[in-house]
This record gives structure tokens, sequence and C-alpha cells, in this order.
């Protein structure tokens, strides 16, 4: 027994140790870009109008940090309306494309996941726009969030866009390794004792019920709900659906803002309910055809 314990430890250590050089790689990538355009980005969103989201979702993919949580505060500050919140809330990916490039996945899935993200979330973004056109209708002119708030979120989160980018990068990774080492454990102990093909049985890998549940573990405000997604549809144990459904309502710290700056209750909870039943719908279309 003990010997099997050491191995699956040996296994998950090994696993991850391997993913580490990319996921730095992707990482210092992704700080760089994310220095130079999260302003213009933010700008642009700000500025976008009626084509909020179309812009949004297209903006919402580029990597970068707290820009969901940014988005809350426009939105609390009647800048951007629900539907292009919803659209950079879908589109965003969190910790998805660095372990998808880690772990080697083929580039043209990793494509066609992040362009249907941005599709997905520009149409649902006008859809609930027009389903919710009375709220904008009565948007007025944008008071300006209080910067603190989400900010002060970003930071609790270990998102500190401040840092130097080498050592930004060094910290996210070793802490999404720490993430994956973890998940890695606890699938090579359910492939160690459950029997050949079981997982292949279980409810996350069925296209229909896996987007319900997913969906609601994308809520959960952390970047562990990505990692764990993520690493589930690579190491066979979720239907792409599934993951699919749980990275679109997988929004950050995004809905805790709106928690945070005292907006509406009522509001928070519809826009927590609309982007869980989004992602449910959206894991749901693309399981269909994957």
């Amino acid at each position: 027994m003990s010997e099997v314990i050491i191995d699956i430890l040996l296994d998950a250590l090994i696993d991850t140790a391997k993913l580490i050089p990319f996921l730095l790689v992707t990482y210092l990538v992704m700080e760089v870009l994310e220095h130079r355009t999260t302003e213009k980005i933010q700008r642009a969103v700000k500025n976008a109008g009626r084509f909020g989201p179309l812009i949004g979702s297209v903006l919402g993919a580029v990597p970068q940090c707290g820009f969901s949580a940014a988005a809350s505060g426009f939105y609390v500050g009647r800048i951007i309306t629900m539907g292009t919140l919803i659209a950079i809330y879908l589109s965003t990916s969190d910790e998805m494309l660095p372990i998808l490039i880690s772990e080697k996945v083929s580039y043209t899935l990793i494509l066609i996941v992040l362009l249907t993200k941005i599709v997905y979330g520009c149409v649902a973004g006008y859809i609930i726009d027009f389903i919710f056109k009375n709220d904008v209708t009565k948007m007025h002119a944008p008071s300006r969030p209080d910067e603190p708030v989400f900010s002060d979120i970003c930071e609790q989160d270990k998102c500190n866009c401040k840092e130097s980018v080498l050592w930004s990068s060094i910290k996210h990774t070793l802490q999404i390794a720490m993430f994956i080492l973890i998940v890695n454990l606890i699938l090579n102990t359910l492939f160690e004792f459950l029997p050949a093909g079981a997982l292949e049985g279980t409810v996350m890998n069925n296209r229909f019920i896996a987007p319900f549940i997913a969906s609601f573990i994308g809520l959960i405000p952390n970047c562990a709900a990505s990692v764990l997604l993520t690493e589930m549809m690579v190491g066979g144990a979720l239907h792409i659906g599934g993951m699919m459904a749980g990275l679109m309502s997988s929004a950050g710290i995004g809905w805790l803002v709106l928690f945070k700056a005292g907006h509406s209750r009522r509001d928070t909870l519809k826009v927590i309910g609309v982007l869980y039943l989004c992602g449910v719908i959206g894991g749901f279309i693309f399981g269909l055809f994957f």
C-alpha cells in the first residue's frame, strides 16, 4: 500500500514538474502583454457604447489581471450594461490558456475554445441586453466607480500587477503548479483505486449532466476552479462540454466586486444566475459537437 501511495505521489510530482517550464514561459508572455495593454483595454470597454458586448467579449479573452473585477466596477458605475459584463465574464479564460498550452493540447482545439467563448459571449451579451432592455435605457451618465474596490480584491486574489514581470510570473507559476499538483494527486488516486473506465461513466463525463455541475464549480471566485476544470478535462475525468460550461461561468473574482461595492444584492444575484445559465447552455451546445 505504501508503495502505491509513493508511486501516486511521484507520478503527480513528475507530471507537475514537466509543466512548470511551459507555465513560466506562458505567464511571462501574458504578463508582458498585460502590462502593455490593460489600460487601453479598459478604456476601450468603457467607451464601447452599443458595441459593448462585441468589444467586451473580444478583449475579455486577452489574458490579463483583474479585468473581470474592473468590468464589475464599470457595471456598478453604470458605465457598461449587464450584457457587456456577462460577455466579458463568458470570454474570460482565467488559467485555462496556460494550462492547455503547458499540457500540449492541440492548438486547433485551443483556438476553437477561445473563439467559441468570444462568439458565444458576444451573442449572449446582446441577447441579455435585449431581454433587460429597460435596464439599458435607464443607464445615465456614468459615475466613476470606486477604484479601490476592485483593486483591493485583485490584491486579495494574489494578482498584483505592480510587481516586476519576472517575479509576478514566477509567483503565478508556483501558485498554479501547486493547484495542478493537488488535482493530479486526486486524479491519480482515483485512477489507481477505481476500476478501469470508471471515471468515464460518471456524471462528470455525461455531456448532458456535466454542464450543470461544472458551471456551478466555475462560479467559485478563485483561479482554482478553472485549474480543476481544465485538468479534469485533460485527464479524462470531465467531458469537454462540462469544461466549457465551467470556464464560461468562471469569471475569477468578478462577481465578488458587486458584493464588495455594495451593489444591489437582487441585481447581483440576477447577474450570477444569468452567468450560471449561460455557462450551462454554452457548455451543452459545445458538448454536442465535441
